[in-house]
């Protein structure tokens, strides 16, 4: 299981971000930006609810956006973290 794998789970998205891309002050100031977390480091109202959301509801969340699709349209892939059309 790869480190990201470790935090696919609800209420774990900075540490999946910071997994990710290696640095936990990076993935703060990645989540400041969205609007996920304010300036003192704690969560938004947005940032709560997109860590209420697991590693796959959170791609599949992206994809239905993206695309105009309902997220049941696709496929998950949890080794790569992607989604695809059924």
């Amino acid at each position: 299981m790869s480190e990201t794998q470790a935090h696919a789970g609800r209420h774990q998205l900075i540490e999946r971000l910071a997994a990710q891309i290696g640095s936990r002050a990076a993935a703060i100031e990645i989540l400041q930006k969205r609007g996920h977390v304010d300036a003192k480091g704690n969560l938004t109202a947005e940032g709560r609810k997109r860590d209420n959301m697991t590693a796959k509801e959170r791609a599949l969340d992206r994809a239905s956006k993206a695309s105009g699709k309902p997220s049941s349209a696709f496929t998950y892939n949890p080794k790569t973290n992607t989604t695809k059309l059924k």
